[in-house]
């Protein structure tokens, strides 16, 4: 690999580290530039899975302080996760991508509503409890089935085609929850790294021969150092600044999907 190669994947693995630790989507960064680079697709979205779960691993440990108190609730997010990115690996070694890739750009416009109308949302869901003599922190068993659904429908997402996963969680935990931006970004980034390790093990087991393992431990180096660096910078964003940059990335996320 020439040097200048090699360089600009570790660029590339820095930057996506960073903004799945702060937004999700950090795969709309290397996906395009191995592709760039003469990768084949397939290899470039292996290589790509795996590398990656370095920064999601940094990222995911950057945001420690602000899982506290969520286990309650992630104790059944986890689960779902798993099984959502099991039959998203499944559905990716059966489907043609091409079925599921027409489904992405809707979807990321569905989430970016969310992400938009999540603070009015939340509104909504205080002032109906504090009208119903609840508190409104609380989370009926109606919307924590909601948020396990959607959870694992991410999570299957994320199996399949891992771009903007980041997005989608933080929309549907807005949607339901009565959390800070800051707190959901923190559960998002421990969900997200589960979806990409199942995804990572599923194409390693079944396509090792596949994955270019030296441009994925380029990736990995780059996005190790980009999650603690987004995730340490990323929490001092105000949560109107937070899901500003959710919009903005997922907005040119959403411009790079439907034009390639």
């Amino acid at each position: 690999m020439p040097l200048s190669d090699a360089i600009l994947i570790i660029v590339a693995g820095l930057g996506a580290g960073a903004i799945n630790a702060v937004v999700g989507s950090g795969t709309l960064i290397t996906f395009p530039t191995l592709v760039a680079l003469g990768y084949p697709p397939v290899t470039s979205t292996m290589s790509n899975a795996v590398g990656l779960v370095a920064g999601s691993v940094s990222g995911t440990w950057g945001y420690r302080r602000e899982l506290a108190g969520q286990w309650d609730r992630l104790r059944w997010q986890v689960p779902a996760s798993l099984i959502g990115a099991g039959l998203g690996a499944y559905l990716l070694l059966h489907l043609p991508e091409k079925v599921f890739g027409e489904m992405v750009p809707v979807l990321l416009i569905a989430a970016l509503l969310l992400v938009v109308m999540g603070p009015r949302i939340q509104a909504w869901a205080r002032r109906r409890a504090e009208s119903e003599g609840r508190s409104a922190s609380h989370v009926s068993s109606r919307r924590m089935a909601a948020l396990v659904i959607g959870t694992f429908a991410v999570g299957a997402y994320g199996g399949y085609f891992t771009a903007a996963q980041g997005i989608m969680l933080i929309a549907v935990m807005g949607a339901l929850l009565p959390e800070s931006v800051q707190r959901m970004n923190a559960a998002k980034n421990l969900l997200a790294l589960l979806v990409n390790v199942v995804a990572a093990l599923a194409y390693t087991i079944v396509a090792f021969d596949r994955i270019s393992w030296p441009a994925a431990g380029l990736i990995a180096a780059g996005s190790l150092i980009g999650g603690w660096l987004g995730a340490h910078y990323g929490r001092r964003l105000s949560p109107n600044a937070l899901r500003a940059a959710i919009v903005v990335v997922g907005l040119i996320g959403l411009y790079r999907l439907v034009t390639v």
